[in-house]
């Protein structure tokens, strides 16, 4: 978290929270109010300032105020480098660490890496080779990695994300 933010929550506690202002697309995009952020400048400063609270919600700390996230997939969005490196949407770079990954029903690739859940953007996904075995089995940043199929709720629950906050 910014320097900045943390000295505004200390001169300002207390601020009350927004719900329903900005959301995480399964591409790994914010929105805000409805329209796509593109300003990288702002990009940055949220996933700067993204964190997860206990109760599995996700937020980004505004200065003194904590602006809830609504997830259209998961926390965490990986992106492939052209170097084959894993990058989330804040930046952070996956990989460095056990991948465990999942297949759910709708064929989209999530994975956990030291108990954060992620899915992998599908323009990632379709640079890469599935084997077709049992499970299913694909190559990450040097690591094999099982597919084995599951329900997108369950690893939310299993992984305590709740997608769609409320105050």
């Amino acid at each position: 978290m910014d320097d900045q933010v943390k000295r505004a929550l200390q001169r300002w506690p207390g601020v009350p929270a927004v719900y329903g202002w900005l959301r995480l697309d399964a591409r790994g995009d914010w929105w805000l109010d409805n329209t796509r952020v593109h300003h990288p400048g702002l990009r940055d400063f949220i996933g700067r300032n993204y964190a997860a609270a206990a109760d599995g919600c996700h937020y980004f700390q505004n200065g003194p105020q904590r602006v809830y996230i609504e997830l259209d997939a998961a926390p965490y969005v990986l992106h492939l480098t052209t170097a084959g490196e894993l990058h989330d949407h804040t930046g952070q770079r996956w990989g460095q660490h056990p991948l465990q990954g999942w297949r759910d029903e709708t064929g989209q690739v999530w994975l956990s890496e030291q108990g954060r859940l992620a899915i992998l953007d599908d323009r990632s996904l379709a640079q890469l080779d599935i084997l077709d075995t049992e499970p299913p089995q694909l190559t990450l940043a040097g690591q094999p990695v099982l597919l084995p199929l599951v329900a997108s709720r369950e690893l939310l629950q299993q992984f305590n994300v709740n997608p769609l906050p409320t105050p």
